[in-house]
């Protein structure tokens, strides 16, 4: 076995996690009691990836500090076309400048909290820090191009969200995966298996694909994508998702 496998471990992960800074989570979704669940799960590695926001990637970072759970920061955009991309990065400094991004995409709106849900901002804790106004819950101005292309300029990895469902995905509002967009991965919900999920849709053939939660309440985790590979990070995951050197992905739906 050379050094490079050697070094190499499997860990389960779950790639596609809200807070409640995603109007549409539940209020238990804060940082200790998904740190919490993470461990009681097995999982090694989660990303957090609330609605076009990054500002809740720090304090669940900090509660996961010295629990055997790495964090990898992340969002999940909505684009012009209403296609959800998760786009993930290893740090929140990376996040908040893609925030920024989005941001200054979005309408000039603000957040109907009784309509669509309210958007904490907490602490490692859980504890309140401040309600984010803006209107999250929607899309921004920002091309699917644009988006995988902007985050791969970060230093990140844009990845087609829950793709199997009849509703703000690549496949339910394009019919198709434009060619060369240069997508990390394919995200299936783990509602039908991979096999079931290229019968349906034979243009995912080729892609790596990955299962993840989506999150919205604690009981939603879950660990269905095995990773094997040298750490938890962007570079990793990439080479994982092409079977470079021993990495590899595992997907038990």
């Amino acid at each position: 076995m050379s050094p490079v496998t050697a070094a190499l471990r499997p860990m389960w992960a779950d790639l596609h996690i809200h807070t409640v800074l995603s109007a549409c989570a539940e209020v238990e979704m804060i940082p200790p009691l998904i740190v919490r669940r993470a461990r009681e799960l097995g999982l090694g590695v989660i990303a957090i990836t609330d609605h076009n926001t990054a500002e809740n990637v720090q304090a669940v970072g900090e509660a996961a500090a010295g629990s055997g759970v790495s964090v990898l920061a992340g969002m999940e955009v909505q684009t012009r076309e209403e296609i959800h991309v998760i786009c993930l990065f290893d740090t929140a400094e990376q996040a908040l400048a893609w925030q920024e991004v989005v941001y200054a995409h979005l309408p000039p709106l603000k957040n109907r909290a009784e309509v669509f849900g309210a958007q904490f901002v907490v602490d490692r804790l859980g504890d309140f820090v401040r309600e984010n106004e803006r209107l999250l819950l929607t899309s921004t101005a920002l091309g699917i191009e644009q988006v995988v292309e902007g985050v791969r300029a970060l230093g990140g990895l844009p990845i087609a969200a829950h793709a199997d469902r009849p509703s703000y995905s690549i496949l339910a509002n394009l019919g198709f995966i434009p060619p060369g967009l240069a997508l990390a991965a394919v995200e299936l919900s783990g509602r039908i298996s991979p096999e079931e999920a290229l019968q349906r849709h034979p243009s995912l053939a080729g892609w790596p694909l990955l299962i993840s939660g989506d999150a919205h309440r604690l009981s939603e985790m879950r660990a269905a994508t095995l990773i094997t590979w040298a750490e938890p990070s962007v570079r990793e995951l990439e080479r994982a998702l092409h079977g470079q050197e021993g990495r590899r992905i595992k997907l038990l739906p």
